[in-house]
C-alpha cells in the first residue's frame, strides 16, 4: 500500500470526531517541532518558526513563519474542515423501552445520508467537560469508546415491504440507536458509562459533546486496491492532505508564510466562532502580521499577494447515475483533484485562481479536472466563499472527488489523494 494511503487510513481511523481530528493533528505537529501559540497571550514569532493554535477544541491552525515580513511574501494557505455528517448525544439521552431495551436520544448534526447509518456496529466519541477550581475553565478530557456500543436497527422488510421503493425516515423516531438490553433502569446509564471510561467519579461530569461514529477502520477496495472506503473522508482526506504537505514542508525555507487552517462546523454553515464565518482566521493572520514587526498596512499588503486553496471534497462521477452531473464537467475517480466552479459564486474559483491551481497541479505533475453542478441540480456550497466574506483573498475551491458524500462510508481514488498531496506540496513549496 502506498505510503500516504496507509498513513490517511491511520489518521482516519484516530480521528473518529472533529475533537479527535484536530487532537490528531496537533499531536503530529508536535512530533515536527510545532510550539503551540495562545490567543489570550502575547506572541513570540520568528522567521522559519513554526507554531499553530487551537480554537474550541475542535478548529486548528497551523503555519510556518516566512523567512520575509508577510507585508513582502504573503501568506500560501490550505484551509479544510474537521466536522463530518453524524449523530450528536443529546443530554439527558437514555429512553427506557419495554423489554428493558434502551435506546439513546439523539439528534441530525449536519446532512448525513440516514439509512447508510443502520445496521453497522457504532460507538461513542467526543470530549467530556469535568468539574474543576475555576468555574469558568472546566477540565476537558476526550472520549473514545473502541468498542462497539450501539446500533441503529432497520425494520424487517416483513413490516414494511415497500423499503425497496423508498422509505422517508424520521430523525426523532427510526434513527435512534439501541445501547443495552434488559435494563429496568437506564436514567444515568451513558454518564455512567463515560465515567467509568474516563476513570472518574459520575458527578464530576458537568457536560459533554459526545457523538456516533463507525467503528468500522477504513481500508482500500478494487481489484488493485485503488479505492478507499472509510467515514468522514469528506473532509478529513483534505485535512490529512494539507496536513502532510505542510509537514513535509515545514522545514525547507520559504519567503511566504505556509499556513493550514482546519475549520470546524462546515456542515452546519460554519456560523460558529470556530468555523469559517468567523473572524478567527482573520485575527490570526493579522497577529502573525504584527507579530514579526508589521503594521496594519503591511496585513492588509499581505493579504493582497496571498492565495488560498479551500479544500472540501467534490462528488465523483457515479457510474449509476450519470443524469445527475453536467454532462462536460464531471470528475472521474482517479483522474485527479477537481477544481469547483458556480457562477453563482458559491465557490470562490474564478478563472485566476483555477488557473494558478491547475498550474500548480501541472508543475507537481498530476492531473487536474473541473467540477461544475448540473443546471437543474442545486449544489451546495463550502468554506472558499465564506471566508472571502471575511478576507479579500485570492482562491480556488477544489477537492478531491468521492462517490457517496454525506454517507457512513464514502469511497474515493487512492490516486486522487496522492495526487492532491503532490499540488499541495508544489504549492506550499514555492
Amino acid at each position: 500500500m502506498n505510503k500516504y494511503i496507509s498513513d490517511l487510513c491511520s489518521f482516519l481511523d484516530s480521528s473518529p470526531v472533529n475533537f479527535w481530528a484536530v487532537e490528531t493533528t496537533r499531536r503530529r505537529l508536535e512530533a515536527a517541532g510545532f510550539s503551540a501559540l495562545d490567543m489570550r497571550h502575547n506572541w513570540q514569532i520568528v522567521p522559519g518558526g513554526k507554531y499553530y493554535i487551537t480554537k474550541n477544541g475542535s478548529a486548528i491552525f497551523a503555519f510556518v513563519a516566512g523567512t520575509a515580513a508577510p507585508g513582502e511574501g504573503g501568506f500560501h494557505l490550505v484551509a479544510a474542515h474537521s466536522d463530518s455528517p453524524g449523530f450528536r448525544i443529546k443530554p439527558h439521552c437514555e429512553m427506557l423501552c419495554d423489554g428493558g431495551v434502551v435506546k439513546l436520544n439523539t439528534e441530525v448534526y449536519g446532512g448525513p445520508i440516514l439509512y447508510t447509518w443502520f445496521d453497522r456496529p457504532l460507538s461513542i466519541a467526543g470530549r467530556v467537560m469535568l468539574r474543576s477550581d475555576n468555574p469558568l475553565e472546566p477540565a476537558c478530557r476526550l472520549l473514545r469508546i473502541e468498542r462497539p456500543l450501539l446500533v441503529i436497527p432497520d425494520l424487517a422488510i416483513h413490516f414494511n415491504r415497500a423499503v425497496n421503493d423508498g422509505v422517508k425516515l424520521s430523525k426523532q423516531k427510526d434513527m435512534l440507536p439501541v445501547l443495552a438490553l434488559g435494563c429496568d433502569d437506564a436514567a444515568g446509564l451513558v454518564r455512567a458509562t463515560v465515567a467509568a471510561e474516563l476513570g472518574v467519579e459520575a458527578e464530576e461530569i458537568l457536560d459533554y459533546d459526545l457523538s456516533l461514529y463507525i467503528t468500522a477502520p477504513a481500508q482500500t477496495t478494487g481489484l488493485n486496491g485503488e479505492l478507499i472506503c472509510s467515514g468522514r473522508l469528506d473532509d478529513l482526506s483534505m485535512v490529512h492532505a494539507g496536513l502532510t504537505a505542510l509537514l513535509e514542508n515545514a522545514d525547507k525555507p520559504s519567503e511566504h508564510t505556509r499556513v493550514l487552517a482546519i475549520f470546524d462546523n462546515e456542515e452546519t454553515g460554519s456560523g460558529t466562532k470556530q468555523g469559517a464565518a468567523s473572524p478567527v482566521l482573520e485575527h490570526i493572520l493579522r497577529r502573525i502580521t504584527m507579530a514579526l514587526g508589521g503594521s496594519e498596512t503591511d496585513y492588509m499588503r499581505a493579504v493582497a499577494q496571498s492565495f488560498m486553496i479551500s479544500a472540501d471534497n467534490a462528488h465523483g462521477f457515479h457510474p449509476n447515475y450519470g443524469e445527475k452531473y453536467d454532462p462536460t464537467n464531471h470528475p472521474a475517480l482517479g483522474a485527479g483533484p477537481c477544481i469547483k466552479v458556480n457562477a453563482n459564486c458559491k465557490y470562490m474559483t474564478d478563472a485566476d485562481s483555477a488557473a494558478v491551481f491547475a498550474r500548480i497541479c501541472e508543475i507537481a505533475g498530476v492531473p487536474c479536472q473541473y467540477f461544475v453542478n448540473h443546471s437543474d441540480v442545486a449544489g451546495g456550497s463550502t468554506l472558499g466563499n465564506i471566508l472571502t466574506s471575511q478576507i479579500p483573498l485570492r482562491g480556488v475551491d477544489m477537492g478531491a472527488p468521492l462517490w457517496a458524500m454525506h454517507s457512513a462510508c464514502e469511497t474515493a481514488s487512492t490516486a486522487d489523494h496522492v495526487a492532491t498531496i503532490k499540488a499541495f506540496s508544489t504549492f506550499f513549496g514555492m
